[in-house]
């Protein structure tokens, strides 16, 4: 038996989607549940002046990530997914949200000085 860096890649990455689902899962707990903003649109560990404001967002971003990868694992579980349809989906979505994450996060920090 030789060793096949793909299968092992394939491992990791299908190991990896519990904690990130768990992570996110929990981030959307804290925002929605706890009414905790303090992980909501971080940039370079600072909170935002409003976090209130795109909380909303990043629930929803966390939710519908969590779900899109939830769809992934239980499409390996169950065998309803081949490998190509679940990595895609779980590599674009883990892709999405670290970009849109990024892009709230300088949404939220962006302030417009009005001199004059």
């Amino acid at each position: 038996m030789t060793f096949d860096i793909s299968v092992a890649m394939t491992w990791i990455l299908f190991l990896a989607l519990f904690p990130i689902c768990f992570y996110w899962l929990r981030r959307a707990w804290r925002i929605i549940i706890q009414r905790d903003f303090s992980e909501v649109a971080l940039k370079r560990g600072e909170s935002p002046p409003n976090p209130a404001k795109y909380a909303p967002y990043a629930a929803a971003f966390n939710l519908i990530g969590t779900g899109a990868l939830i769809y992934a694992i239980l499409g390996v579980v169950f065998a309803f997914l081949s490998y190509e349809t679940w990595s895609a989906i779980a590599g674009s979505t883990i892709w999405l949200k670290i970009i849109v994450d990024f892009a709230l996060s300088r949404r939220a920090h962006f302030v417009v000085n009005k001199k004059g």
